[in-house]
């Protein structure tokens, strides 16, 4: 499937990978938010949109024949660094619940703002199925 890239000496990263090596059919998914599949907001709760993001990433692998355990890469980006850290054991319960214990390589930016005004995450991903 793929490797997890782990340099000998570094300390054991948690809930992600430092990198990862993968060989196959490459599937990149655009940043997706917290709206359902018809562009609606169901909740402003971080937690809640950060399920609802991801449940929409997994939806956009399951159209390639992809599943959580192909993801490579996650770029998240958020609004609220305070709200992000205030949030940590809603976000790694849902992870958990939809991604499982998969861990890709992942980075994490506070930004500005989001083009979709009550987006308060939005995570892109890079999948890659095995050939």
């Amino acid at each position: 499937m793929h490797t997890i890239l782990q340099p000998e000496g570094w300390a054991k990263p948690v809930g992600y990978a430092n990198g990862v090596s993968a060989r196959g059919r490459q599937i990149y998914v655009a940043g997706q938010v917290g709206w359902n599949g018809q562009c609606q907001w169901e909740t402003d709760d971080f937690s809640a949109q950060v399920r609802q993001t991801l449940e929409n990433v997994v939806a956009v692998l399951a159209e390639a024949g992809a599943g959580p355990e192909h993801i490579t890469s996650m770029t998240w980006y958020f609004t609220d660094k305070a709200e992000y850290l205030g949030n940590l054991k809603g976000i790694g319960q849902a992870y958990r619940e939809v991604i499982g214990r998969n861990f890709p390589a992942m980075a994490a930016v506070q930004v500005v703002a989001l083009v979709e005004d009550r987006a308060k995450v939005e995570i892109q991903a890079i999948a890659v199925i095995p050939d």
